[in-house]
């Protein structure tokens, strides 16, 4: 379903894109002044879909060896608020809910030998709120790129933070509320009735995230010093 998804996108921007993009004709969705044009609105609304990728950054007690992390392609989708504050410059708030599932799998040497006891699955789903400062170039014909930078809050519906149970009870514990800071790039492509934009983003979480297990010794939990999140989201913006 996600790769019908992103084929649809990749088709429909292509088409799009032959159409208007380099046409010598204006678009309805015109920068240059009047009723409907989205450039000269001090405050615009939208929506965005995309995918994001998630692992952990480890960072290890007396040189532990490092734990293997597989990540996989979770699901994005939320709003978009944007302030224009001059020609160049717009602050944007995309609050969204983010979906995500990791694996991490514990080296023999932390003395875990069951399998079961080496393999932690870590689903995650956020409520993510990043503040964004967008700075882009001069609108060349019906396209205008821009860099992306700003600071964010998450808070993980599924941390398992208040749970009594910890790993000895095959219960991975996270915090709830992450911090970050994003920075990214992409294209606006301003079509007849809308503006389409696709970007990437690289987020880093800035607290240690890991909840430690009760006995202090916990060869799950022991090892590590601290663990953040990263992360790349990818998406589809619609304004």
């Amino acid at each position: 379903m996600k790769k019908i998804l992103v084929i649809i996108c990749c088709v429909f921007a292509l088409q799009s894109v032959s159409a208007q993009l380099f046409s010598k004709k204006k678009v309805l969705n015109d920068a240059s002044g009047g009723k409907g044009q989205i450039d000269n609105n001090l405050l615009t609304w939208g929506y965005f879909l995309g995918f994001n990728s998630y692992d952990f950054k480890f960072t290890y007690n007396n040189n532990a060896d490092a734990i293997q992390l597989k990540p996989s392609t979770g699901f994005n989708v939320g709003l978009v608020g944007d302030v224009k504050l001059n020609n160049y410059m717009n602050l944007r708030l995309e609050p969204g809910i983010f979906f995500s599932t990791r694996n991490i799998e514990y080296p023999e040497s932390y003395g875990l030998i069951d399998p079961v006891d080496r393999i932690r699955e870590i689903k995650s789903s956020y409520v993510h709120i990043p503040l964004l400062l967008k700075i882009g170039t001069k609108r060349i014909n019906n396209i205008k790129p821009f860099i992306v930078g700003g600071f964010s809050t998450s808070l993980n519906l599924s941390s398992n933070q208040d749970n009594p149970d910890d790993n000895s009870n095959n219960q991975f514990r996270m915090k709830k509320s992450t911090y970050y800071y994003e920075l990214g790039f992409g294209v606006d492509f301003y079509l007849y009735y809308f503006k389409f934009t696709p970007s990437i983003r690289g987020v880093f979480a800035l607290n240690d995230e890991l909840v430690r297990d009760q006995d202090p010794n916990s060869p799950w939990t022991s090892n590590i010093q601290k663990m953040q999140s990263r992360g790349i989201f990818i998406n589809f913006t619609f304004q």
